[in-house]
């Protein structure tokens, strides 16, 4: 096993010297023979793959995979196992994962069920496996992504190597300058928890015929779930949190694609969040017809309050995507995003937080510049007011601090601490950065 690590390590780093793709182009020499690769591009025997779960069960994927879900980090399972406690002995336990999966002995444990916050006070489900199970789905990834990813089409940006949101959005921008204005804005209800599992499993035997793979896949789609007292196996869905999650999530959803495609229609698609760019109305009407007609034939539900269709050239009749709001030919920062980011200024810029306020400056800039480099694209008048409410609150925290009373808005606390002094410390202002954008371009 160690001989096998160190072997991966010096392929990675080669890899990683030698192009600027993602994990997946340094490990498919490790995963996969020349007679596959040659295979993926010119095409299968009979369009399916046979014999993959011996490429899963490899010591070498495994090792592959223990060391993309080490560098993921995250918490422990229902088992208390955490990485670090993996680590200290991850020889042993790959090998008994390696053994297991090749006597077909090994079985997925319960899933344990988290919250995390959203806007608005609401909380969203998230699953979170046992660190071997995370292993195994990412060998199971590693194997059969390059399967699919061969299949997808160029409208599905989410969870997919060398794709991003940043390119779902170009794509969006440059279709509505070409005129395609008249929007399908659709969402998918609860999509992760109501994907139909004999349909899922269905998708995949088109493409595999690995049986104890294919059986391997459905027990993780079969894991139980543990939510404190609570216990349950589901019937639908694939758990938010699960490595494999994203992947037959794009799975299900690319037939989708694909009729819209064969229909002759622009869309772009992250994961389950999807738009429709159309020049008419008329032709806006008619895909979101075909849309209903195939989201029901494949066990699906429409968002009645959050799926519309609109003029996005017209005030009033904007879209949302990837947490932007497009509206007459312009883009903004969609009111949801806005307040995500101001709680989580909040929430640095407590009034009892302790530290120098250089230091707490020092704890918010990663995160303004990161919002910046994000959001950078939209309208000019989203930075100046988001800057000040920085300020607001960096100087309500001044004045607790000196047993002052007022709010951050107190006009004397702003002649005392003028921008000009928070600059001094260095605070990111993101106004300064969008005029600075924009001589350069």
């Amino acid at each position: 096993m160690k001989q096998i690590a160190e072997a991966i390590s010096s392929v990675l780093e080669t890899a990683k010297q030698e192009t600027k793709a993602p994990l997946l182009a340094g490990v498919e020499t490790l995963i996969w023979t020349e007679n596959m690769l040659a295979a993926l591009e010119n095409g299968v025997k009979g369009g399916k793959w046979f014999s993959l779960i011996d490429k899963v069960y490899s010591e070498t994927t495994l090792w592959l995979a223990w060391e993309q879900v080490q560098s993921n980090k995250g918490s422990a399972g229902i088992d208390q196992i955490s990485i670090e406690r993996f680590e200290a002995n991850a020889g042993d336990y790959l090998q008994e994962l390696h053994e297991a999966l090749k006597e077909g002995t090994y079985k997925p444990q319960a899933v344990k069920r988290v919250y995390i916050p959203k806007a608005g006070g609401k909380r969203r489900p998230l699953g979170i496996p046992v660190v071997k199970d995370r292993i195994v789905q990412t060998a199971i990834k590693l194997v059969i992504e390059p399967i699919f990813e061969n299949e997808f089409l160029e409208s599905s940006y989410g969870f997919r190597p060398m794709r991003g949101c940043k390119d779902a959005l170009r794509e969006v921008d440059n279709l509505l300058k070409a005129g395609y204005i008249w929007v399908v804005d659709a969402d998918l209800k609860s999509y992760f928890d109501t994907i139909p599992h004999k349909e899922l499993m269905r998708q995949l035997e088109s493409k595999i015929s690995d049986g104890k793979l294919l059986d391997l896949i459905e027990s993780y789609l079969k894991q139980d779930i543990v939510d404190g007292l609570e216990r349950w196996t589901p019937e639908t869905g694939t758990p938010q949190g699960a490595v494999l999650s994203p992947l037959l999530a794009n799975i299900y959803l690319h037939p989708l694609d694909q009729m819209l495609n064969q229909e002759g229609y622009q869309s772009v698609r992250y994961a389950d969040d999807f738009v429709i760019l159309c020049k008419s109305q008329e032709e806006a009407e008619t895909a979101l017809v075909k849309v209903q007609e195939w989201v029901k034939e494949f066990r699906l539900e429409l968002h009645p309050d959050k799926t519309h269709l609109g003029n996005c050239s017209q005030k009033g009749e904007g879209f949302e995507f990837l947490g932007y709001r497009f509206e007459a030919g312009r883009r903004f920062v969609r009111k949801k995003s806005l307040m995500i980011f101001r709680d989580k200024v909040r929430a640095k810029t407590k009034r009892s937080r302790s530290g120098s306020l250089k230091e707490i400056i020092k704890d918010l800039n990663p995160m303004l510049k990161g919002w910046f480099g994000y959001f950078k694209h939209a309208h000019r008048n989203t930075f100046k007011g988001n800057d000040g409410f920085v300020r607001r609150r960096l100087r309500a925290l001044i004045l607790r601090r000196n047993k002052k009373k007022g709010w951050g808005k107190n006009i004397n606390a702003h002649r005392k601490y003028p921008n000009a002094y928070f600059a001094k410390l260095e605070l990111f202002t993101r106004h300064e950065a969008w005029a600075v954008a924009c001589q350069s371009r």
